[in-house]
């Protein structure tokens, strides 16, 4: 009785139909790894379902940084960007000729 208890295990009969790519990867691992095609399946539906229920990376959050108060007004800072690219086009306009 005590040994049943150790040895619960889960008797799954069945066919499972992989995906071409995911038998060709599991083959390699298999090769790569030198043991049975079971052990490796095992291995990898064991490590994807582990990794789906561990705790998720901490977020990332940016520097920022005081840089003061801006010198020009910046309400209006696409129209700012604007007139500066038509300068410049028409400083290189001027160069090309």
């Amino acid at each position: 009785m005590r040994r049943l208890k150790k040895m619960h295990r889960l008797r799954a009969r069945g066919g499972v139909t992989l995906d071409s790519d995911v038998e060709t990867l599991l083959r390699s691992e298999v090769r790569r790894r030198r043991q049975p095609f079971k052990q490796v399946l095992n291995d990898a539906i064991r490590a994807g379902l582990q990794a789906r229920t561990s705790p998720r990376p901490e977020r990332f959050r940016p520097l920022t940084f005081d840089m003061g108060v801006p010198r020009v007004d910046l309400t209006k800072a696409l129209r700012l960007v604007a007139d500066l690219e038509d300068l410049e086009l028409i400083r290189s306009a001027g160069r090309l000729r």
